[in-house]
């Protein structure tokens, strides 16, 4: 069985986002976007013209493509000929789209409440509960370390959040029942909540899956998913009248206070 060899200017760009410190899923997006204009343009990426990447981004829009994914397009690109091919007159023809701003999706605590209970078993309790009794993102549950709960200051560890940032999260009495009753039927030693390998952590995936086909079984006809959680725990504290600035702390993160308190 052979291997496809990493091309030159591949290394390069993978080589210029290590040194930067870039997070491996911003690095495989970043190398995907590259590779989409590879693929549009039938050569290098690297010899693009003005007009090709107008007409690049044209391709995208007709092709459906959501602004999100459009922006994060035109970010690797801009990051590509600016410093890996050290064309950065390129960028300014690169052009950011407006995005729609829409509220999230948001449970009702009677909703949050039927989404846990119906969860399959102690270790998905356990994460769901993760997810809205501390307003975690879907990556930050599935990477939690046994070693991460702090019950005597009743704090969850979090590693390595968004922007590869440290920090702590509140842990509730309530979470904390529902990680020990999970912590006692399959006594984890690293990862909180592993994968079906146990040396690897559960994936995000897998957390999507087990919350919509959950909310799916209660009859939920909201369009849930593990961030909905995270919102709903927002909402929930600030409909109870804590501070909007406290609740930026906790989820570090201020683009849905701000849209909220608007």
């Amino acid at each position: 069985m052979t291997t496809k060899p990493i091309s030159p200017l591949r290394r390069r760009m993978t080589e210029d986002m290590t040194v930067r410190n870039f997070a491996s899923e911003t690095q495989r997006n970043y190398i995907r976007a590259v590779k989409n204009l590879d693929t549009f343009l039938g050569r290098s990426p690297a010899t693009a013209t003005p007009e090709d990447l107008r007409r690049f981004q044209v391709h995208l829009s007709q092709t459906g493509t959501q602004p999100p994914t459009m922006n994060g397009t035109v970010t690797a690109l801009r990051f590509f000929f600016r410093v890996t091919v050290e064309r950065p007159e390129l960028g300014r023809h690169l052009t950011l789209v407006q995005a729609e701003q829409k509220l999230p999706v948001v449970l009702t605590q009677e909703e949050v409440a039927s989404l846990l209970e119906a969860a399959p078993g102690p270790k998905y309790k356990a994460a769901l509960g993760a997810a809205y009794g501390a307003g975690l993102r879907v990556s930050e549950v599935a990477n939690l370390k046994v070693s991460d709960i702090d019950s005597k200051r009743m704090l969850l560890r979090i590693e390595q959040g968004k922007g590869r940032k440290d920090r702590n999260a509140m842990l509730s009495p309530r979470l904390l029942v529902l990680f020990k009753e999970w912590w006692y039927v399959a006594r984890p030693t690293t990862w909180l909540f592993p994968g079906r390998d146990p040396l690897l952590p559960i994936t995000t995936r897998q957390l999507y899956r087990v919350v919509t086909d959950t909310a799916r079984a209660v009859e939920i006809k909201k369009r849930v998913g593990p961030h909905t959680l995270r919102h709903s725990f927002a909402t929930h504290l600030l409909e109870q009248g804590v501070d909007i600035r406290v609740i930026q702390v906790l989820l570090s993160h201020t683009t849905y206070c701000q849209r909220t308190a608007h």
